[in-house]
């Protein structure tokens, strides 16, 4: 002897919304294919019961005037219902709640309704670049292994030769109609025919290639281009290159997912290529003209006198082709300062000259003049 109401843990004057959301909530908990306990059971049982009339505003409003006796329940005082006799049914046979579940949940129920041709599954893979070939472009061959329409039937299903005929157990319908007994009486629905999967038509001879399904699984290759500038991480789309869909349904989609390899010599940020070049400190301190590698080939660069290391430089337009946009990126050079590990005498005595002009304060080694 149960209120419906205390079943979902609602308030008499809950909205629909309400009430569908705490169905949802327990029945997700505790439904049976989980593996729970009886107790888990008995309450999903309840809860679908519930829901079978609170989520009905007319069963609803008759359950609110009259309680259970306005559905012909026994036993069950003033606004109480009685489980004690009901039949329940899970495991995705017709007929039972869990026909109910899974139709509200979008699960097998849902997935038997569907009928006729099916569009097949996508397909994802990893495509591996190297630096160079994201920063240009590329196009390369891979192989995939996939579900294709079938060569010996062209799709159809049947052996050829074969009749297809409209199918006698469904009428040519694709579905099936069976009643179910619940608690609100005999309740018909209509499932996807076994006989010819939803199709309305079955053949007097199944392909022997694909046993019917219409669709073989073939090692494919495809060329894949991979567009200049492309980024790590990125994701190519390429239409109607995954699978092949059953009953002549239409292929699905590749989705390739770039993988670039770091580059030794350069470090890409965006659209702009980050290198770092050593020069000597005099050229630092009088100025010079260097070349710079970048991705486009050598490129001269004026370094002023009175450079100090680490100073970055940006070379425009050395960078990398701006995806779907026009221009490129740039390059850009931090400068580090080599420093002499080893001087000659002749050598020490200059910076030591040009130490005394500048009037710096150094300890200079004896004898350095002679």
């Amino acid at each position: 002897m149960d209120d419906l109401y205390e079943i979902l843990g609602v308030k008499k004057d809950a909205s629909d919304d309400e009430i569908k959301k705490a169905y949802r909530k327990i029945a997700l908990k505790h439904h049976p294919d989980k593996g729970g306990s009886k107790e888990d059971e008995e309450t999903f049982k309840k809860a679908t019961a519930a829901y079978e009339v609170l989520g009905d505003k007319q069963k609803r409003q008759q359950y609110d005037q009259f309680g259970s006796a306005g559905f012909g329940g026994q036993g069950a005082g003033p606004g109480g219902f009685d489980f004690s006799n009901m039949n329940f049914n899970f495991g995705g046979q017709a007929g039972g709640f869990g026909d109910i579940f899974d139709s509200f949940f979008g699960g097998q129920a849902g997935a038997r309704a569907k009928k006729g041709p099916q569009r097949g599954n996508d397909i994802e893979i990893v495509l591996s670049v190297n630096f160079e070939e994201a920063v240009f472009g590329t196009s390369k061959d891979v192989e995939v292994s996939r579900y294709e329409t079938c060569s010996h039937c062209s799709g159809n299903g049947a052996e050829p030769g074969s009749e297809i005929k409209e199918c006698t157990d469904c009428s040519g319908t694709g579905q099936q109609v069976k009643m179910q007994q619940t608690i609100l009486g005999a309740i018909q629905t209509a499932v996807t025919c076994k006989t010819c999967s939803g199709r309305g038509k079955k053949a007097e001879k199944d392909c022997k290639t694909c046993s019917g399904e219409g669709r073989e699984v073939k090692p494919n290759k495809i060329k894949v281009k991979v567009p200049e500038g492309i980024n790590d991480k990125a994701v190519l789309r390429l239409k109607d290159q995954g699978e092949a869909g059953s009953q002549g349904g239409p292929y699905g989609d590749l989705f390739v997912h770039i993988s670039v390899e770091p580059s030794k010599e350069f470090e890409r940020v965006g659209d702009d290529i980050y290198t770092k070049q050593t020069i000597h400190v005099l050229q630092a301190i009088l100025g010079d003209e260097i070349e710079v590698k970048t991705i486009h080939g050598n490129v001269k660069l004026k370094i002023p006198a009175g450079t100090e290391s680490h100073k970055v430089f940006k070379i425009t337009g050395k960078g990398v082709q701006k995806v779907g946009g026009s221009g490129k990126g740039d390059h850009k050079v931090k400068i580090v300062l080599e420093m002499p590990k080893k001087l000659s005498k002749a050598e020490k005595k200059h910076y030591a000259e040009l130490a005394k002009e500048a009037k710096l304060d150094i300890d200079l080694p004896k004898g350095l003049f002679g």
